[in-house]
């Protein structure tokens, strides 16, 4: 066994080392004799590493190769280090001897395999074994081909420029697939984007209609994703969920101004009505004729009509939130008077996202209500409008929530 004999050969650094344009399909078949009797430019400027315990056999192998054209070159004969060496300097094909001391070239060939940053690199075993097993044993490791020793120089040549001219497409195929999916992540990102200002853009024209130029749909947006953080939800269902709260009250577009935009100043007896109830539907609810409140119980059916068209996840949670989010955990909600866990999850966390929001907000119609006080009312809530678990998880990131109504706070 020699010392370590690593080679380099100069190598032109401002060459381009890369393979041929990407080919048209049409292109693929087989090439033939008259165009591949010699290696092509980019084959020639290929990195071939040899690996063979004989300095010898490395040398005639290099020489052959070196009449042909190629130029850049990485040998050894070390065995232990060869894999090491193969991570290095990332060669186009190894040419690599079968029957050496220490470490073996199946041994080496198995750990170039399982090694994903130099997995696909071409293998080409130099031996003079005849023996069937081992033949078939390299084969299974993920043997590229075979090269008989002595070495042929009429087989050696093709061989080589066979395996790198394989090699090539593969790499633009890789290349290709590469440029693709990162294509595809960026046009997914802009898709993502432009479908978030639409639903912002679509959420804000439900507020503009009831007079609000605030950032409601916002905060109640982002309320709901710190719920639903806090039961534990996944991230999936958390980014779903914030989107699609945002159109909670889209409905209000079908809901005659009359009835949306009506002022007046409540009374004593309304104010503490708002506090026991907590409930912004029911608020509005308490100073309306029969006939108002029917019309503005509409507004979750119009909500869900409205986004029935859409067959996207969110566009099919917020046509759930819109409907259930006036449904209270006792059953005295509406538009369906569910009851219970039979409420959608969703609309029992937007219930509390937009409950909230609206205690510790101003209207026309109200002040914003302390915080203090805005929790106090949401407590007295718990097991009556709101559903205990969903309430208990709000509470959990009380400081969140402060946060994020101090981030959004609207300008008056």
């Amino acid at each position: 066994m020699t010392s370590n004999a690593t080679e380099y050969a100069d190598a032109d650094l401002d060459s381009d080392v890369g393979c041929p344009p990407f080919p048209p399909l049409s292109s693929w078949d087989c090439p033939s004799h008259e165009t591949t009797g010699r290696p092509n430019l980019s084959t020639l400027q290929a990195k071939v590493m040899i690996v063979d315990d004989e300095p010898m056999n490395i040398k005639i192998v290099r020489r052959l190769l070196e009449l042909e054209g190629y130029g850049e070159f990485v040998t050894t004969t070390d065995a232990p280090t060869a894999v090491a060496l193969v991570r290095q300097e990332q060669p186009d094909v190894v040419l690599l001897d079968l029957m050496m001391p220490y470490v073996s070239g199946l041994e080496i060939l198995a750990e170039v395999r399982a090694d994903e940053s130099i997995a696909f690199t071409p293998v080409l075993i130099l031996t003079a074994v005849t023996d069937r097993d081992t033949r078939v044993r390299a084969v299974e490791l993920g043997a590229t081909d075979f090269l008989n020793k002595p070495v042929d120089p009429s087989e050696l040549v093709p061989r080589v420029r066979n395996v790198l001219t394989v090699k090539g497409y593969q790499d633009q195929l890789r290349n290709y697939n590469r440029d693709l999916e990162h294509a595809v992540r960026q046009r997914t990102l802009e898709l993502e984007s432009s479908r978030r200002d639409l639903i912002h853009c679509l959420a804000r024209a439900a507020e503009y209609r009831d007079d609000d130029i605030g950032q409601h749909v916002l905060r109640v947006g982002r309320y709901t994703r710190l719920i639903a953080q806090a039961l534990g939800m996944d991230d999936a269902y958390v980014e779903t969920l914030e989107q699609a709260a945002l159109l909670h009250d889209i409905g209000k577009i079908g809901i005659p101004d009359a009835i949306l935009l009506k002022e007046g100043r409540l009374t004593d007896e309304e104010y503490a009505m708002m506090q026991r109830h907590a409930g912004f539907g029911k608020r509005i609810l308490t100073s309306c004729s029969s006939d108002e409140e029917k019309t503005i119980r509409q507004h979750a059916e119009v909500g869900a009509h409205i986004l029935e068209v859409g067959s996207s996840n969110i566009l099919g949670m917020a046509r759930t939130i819109a409907l259930t989010h006036h449904e209270r955990w006792d059953g005295t909600g509406y538009p369906l008077g569910l009851k219970g866990e039979d409420i959608p999850l969703e609309g029992r966390i937007t219930a509390v996202a937009d409950v909230f929001d609206a205690l510790s907000s101003r209207r026309t119609y109200k002040k914003a209500f302390p915080l203090e006080q805005c929790f106090a009312v949401m407590k007295d809530e718990r097991g009556k409008h709101f559903d205990p678990n969903v309430l208990d998880a709000f509470l959990r990131v009380r400081d969140q929530v402060v946060n994020v109504q101090l981030q959004f706070a609207d300008e008056h």
